[in-house]
């Protein structure tokens, strides 16, 4: 087994080093620039009066993000933990703009989204985000499941590093975590955290007078296009090519 798919089967986190390069993350960051001028409207991009903090829906909003998780060094170690069959079915955006930080208490990720509510007892609480079916998953999907944040900035003790309980990922409940010191993820822009999804995290303010952006491409991860119950993931993009799978 190596080394990374060590760590995150026992901690529930790795760091995959040097995935994009610096021309790479220029042409990302010019990208997500032009995608928010074109949808400064639109209720998915999270702004509240000032720069944008966050998006919804981003493989919507930005099709191209794509390329990014099919990048040789980030696709190769996804397709090995989750299967060829294996797709990215969320993203979202995360900063925390100069003058606009902040932060978000313990939790653990249970949401996922589906093409539309079913009800039944295979998931859970429904909600709707920015226009999309939500449900709280079952501790069995979210336990295969995977997330790779993108690092599109170097991320240090100063701009909010994520913070993270390892081990945590075992445990559906947070109540159940065995106590362990927390870790602060910081990296280098380019990097890539692959974390599993019940990895209990936290997140701090940055640092008034650091002046820094904390830009990150969060994409989920599924083993496959199948769920249960007759549920449908709201997108299904495949790692392995090109192809785009609207669930819809």
């Amino acid at each position: 087994m190596t080394d990374w798919l060590t760590q995150l089967e026992t901690d529930g986190f790795t760091l995959l080093l040097g995935v994009l390069t610096p021309y790479e993350i220029a042409t990302a960051l010019a990208e997500w620039d032009e995608v928010c001028r074109l949808n400064a409207n639109n209720p998915a991009i999270l702004a509240n009066d000032g720069p944008a903090y966050g998006a919804r829906n981003l493989l919507q909003l930005w099709p191209r993000v794509m390329e990014l998780a099919n990048k040789p060094r980030l696709r190769g170690p996804l397709l090995d933990l989750l299967g060829a069959n294996a797709g990215v079915v969320r993203g979202l955006f995360f900063d925390k703009p100069p003058g606009h930080t902040w932060a978000l208490p313990w939790h653990k990720d249970y949401s996922i989204a589906i093409a539309e509510h079913l009800g039944g007892d295979i998931f859970t609480k429904p909600t709707t985000k920015a226009g999309v079916p939500h449900v709280m998953a079952s501790a069995e999907l979210l336990h295969a499941m995977v997330t790779a944040r993108i690092h599109l900035d170097e991320v240090t003790p100063d701009n909010g590093p994520l913070r993270v309980i390892p081990g945590s990922h075992r445990q559906f409940e947070m109540g159940r975590d065995d106590p362990r010191e927390p870790v602060a993820i910081c990296c280098a822009a380019g990097d890539v955290l692959l974390m599993r999804p019940l990895l209990t995290h936290s997140s701090g303010h940055s640092k008034t007078e650091a002046n820094l952006h904390r830009r990150i491409i969060h994409l989920e991860c599924a083993t496959s296009l199948a769920l249960p119950g007759g549920y449908r993931w709201h997108s299904f993009q495949p790692l392995a090519d090109s192809h785009t799978f609207p669930c819809q």
